[in-house]
């Protein structure tokens, strides 16, 4: 399936907003800040990345069950769907 900006939509958002917080933990390591809030930084950017990736999943499900739905042959199996959901989890 061809990734675009409708399938991706919500997840590009997410996608550019986690690499702006990556950013600021790359700058807060850099000017020497305490650990505990690097670190907290640091999950809230693997969260988001992990939301942006299921958004993706969801969206490719969405994008297929409506191609079934027109009698179109889906851009990709449900099943490869399902592993890569399994793969973030």
């Amino acid at each position: 399936m061809q990734m675009n900006q409708e399938l991706a939509g919500d997840a590009l958002v997410r996608l550019r907003r986690a690499q702006g917080q990556l950013g600021g933990v790359v700058a807060m390591i850099e000017a020497g800040e305490d650990c505990t809030k690097v670190l907290t930084q640091l999950a809230a950017v693997s969260k988001a990345l992990d939301r942006a990736g299921f958004k993706l999943v969801a969206s490719g499900l969405q994008h297929c069950q409506a191609a079934q739905q027109r009698g179109e042959e889906p851009p990709m199996d449900i099943a490869d769907l399902e592993r890569l959901f399994l793969a973030l989890s």
